[in-house]
C-alpha cells in the first residue's frame, strides 16, 4: 500500500513539472510534489550558483515561517555554512550515480548524512522538527537541492523515507532538464542567431502590445530603423566571415545605444536591418539614442556606417493604430535618410506641415514599372 501511494506521488510530481509554463511553475510543482509525497509541511527548492559559492533558494512552499516567502528575490546562503555539500558541489557523476538524500533533526541527529549546524540551528528556530534534503543532479553534476521538513512532535523522518527523497529528487532533475530545454526554445525562437538581439518575431510582439498601450494609456511608442551601410561591400570584398563580424560588432553599439532608453528591445530584422524598439522615452530622448547609434556606427572600421529613420508617437505623425504604420513610418524615414546620405537620423514628423516622411509613408505602392521602386513595410495594411 505504501508503495502504491509513494507511486502515485511520483507521477503527481511528474505530470505537475510537465505541465508548467515557466521555471517558477516547474519550481514550484516539484517542492510541492516532494512536500505532499513525504507527508512534509514545508519544503524548498535550491540551486548551487557555484560562481558566487551559495545556496540561492528559488521556492518555498507549505507552511512558511516568518520571512519566509514563495519566491523570494534573494535567500541565499554561504556554502562554507553546509560543509556536507563540499563532498559533491564539484564532483561529476555518469552512469546513473548520485548522492543519497539524508535526514537531519532539531536535536542534532543525522541519518545517512554529516552533522551540518545550520541546519539544525534552523530547524529550532522555524519550529520545525526534522529534514530531509536530497540533492539534485542535472547532466551529471550537482545541480542543487530538494529539502522537505515536518513540524515539532511530526514523526521523524527515516532511512525509507532519505531514499524515496532521492527517488523524487531524479524526477525533480529530470522535469528541470525538460523546463530548461524549453526556456532555450522559447528563447531561439525570438532571438537572432548571429547577434544575439531580439528577431523579427520579437519585435512584432514587443510593438503590438506598445501599440495597444499607447492606444488605452498614450504612452510614446518609437521605431527606429536601421540600414547597415556597407555589407555588400564587405561581404563581396573581404567574405561573409568578416561581414558576420560586422554585423555582431553593430549589434554589440546598438545594444549599448539602446541602454540610454530604460526597456528597449534591440533588435536585428534580418540581413543588414535593424532597430530599436521604446516605450516610454520621449521622442527627443529617442532622438538622441539614434544620435549616438550614428556617431558610433561612422567610428566602426568596417563597413560605411548607418541609415537611421525615427518614428515616434511622441512627434506629429498622425493617427497611429496599428505597429505596421509605425513601421512604415520609420521604414519611410530611413530610406529617406539613406538617399540623403544623412549622418544623423531622420525623424518622422519633422519635416514641416508637408512632412516629406510621412507623405511617403502614407502614399499608395508604386505601380511595376515605376522608377521609385521601393515598397515600404505593411503599406498594403491601413493605419
Amino acid at each position: 500500500m505504501v508503495e502504491e501511494v509513494r507511486l502515485r506521488a511520483v507521477v503527481a510530481m511528474a505530470q505537475g513539472m510537465a505541465a508548467a509554463q515557466s521555471p517558477r511553475e516547474s519550481w514550484r510543482a516539484a517542492a510541492l510534489g516532494a512536500c505532499r509525497a513525504l507527508s512534509g509541511s514545508f519544503a524548498a527548492l535550491s540551486v548551487w550558483e557555484r560562481e558566487r559559492g551559495r545556496l540561492r533558494v528559488l521556492v518555498n512552499v507549505g507552511e512558511r515561517a516568518e520571512g519566509e516567502v514563495e519566491f523570494p528575490e534573494d535567500e541565499a546562503y554561504p556554502v562554507h555554512q553546509f560543509p556536507e555539500i563540499t563532498e559533491f558541489l564539484h564532483e561529476q557523476w555518469v552512469g546513473g550515480g548520485a548522492p543519497r538524500a539524508w535526514v537531519e533533526t532539531a536535536a542534532g541527529t543525522v541519518e545517512g548524512g554529516g552533522y551540518c549546524h545550520q541546519r539544525v540551528a534552523a530547524l529550532r528556530r522555524r519550529g520545525r522538527g526534522c529534514c530531509v534534503v536530497a540533492p539534485i543532479v542535472l547532466h551529471g553534476r550537482a545541480w542543487g537541492e530538494l529539502y522537505v521538513a515536518r513540524p515539532e512532535g511530526a514523526e521523524v523522518f527515516g532511512a525509507q523515507d532519505a531514499a524515496f527523497a532521492t527517488v523524487l529528487a531524479s524526477v525533480a532533475a529530470a522535469g528541470i532538464a525538460q523546463t530548461e530545454r524549453l526556456e532555450e526554445a522559447r528563447r531561439l525562437a525570438f532571438t537572432d542567431a548571429l547577434t544575439g538581439l531580439a528577431n523579427r518575431r520579437a519585435v512584432d510582439m514587443r510593438l503590438d502590445e506598445a501599440i495597444e498601450r499607447h492606444r488605452v494609456g498614450g504612452d510614446v511608442v518609437s521605431l527606429v530603423v536601421c540600414d547597415l551601410n556597407g555589407l555588400k561591400r564587405v561581404n563581396d570584398s573581404l567574405g561573409h566571415a568578416v561581414g558576420d563580424r560586422l554585423l555582431e560588432r553593430f549589434g554589440s553599439v546598438l545594444s549599448l545605444c539602446g541602454a540610454m532608453l530604460p526597456g528597449a528591445l534591440a533588435a536585428r530584422l534580418g540581413g543588414d536591418e535593424f532597430c530599436l524598439v521604446a516605450v516610454g522615452p520621449d521622442a527627443d530622448d529617442v532622438l538622441r539614442a539614434g544620435e549616438e547609434l550614428c556617431l558610433r556606427a561612422s567610428e566602426l572600421e568596417l563597413g560605411d556606417g548607418v541609415a537611421c529613420g525615427i518614428a515616434s508617437t511622441g512627434d506629429p505623425i498622425g493617427e497611429v493604430l496599428s505597429a505596421r504604420r509605425l513601421f512604415r513610418l520609420a521604414d519611410a524615414a530611413q530610406y529617406r535618410a539613406k538617399a540623403l546620405r544623412a549622418v544623423k537620423p531622420v525623424v518622422a514628423g519633422r519635416g514641416g506641415p508637408d512632412d516629406p516622411v510621412v507623405r511617403l509613408a502614407d502614399s499608395p505602392p508604386p505601380a511595376v514599372g515605376d522608377s521609385e521602386r521601393r515598397r515600404l513595410r505593411g503599406r498594403d495594411v491601413g493605419a
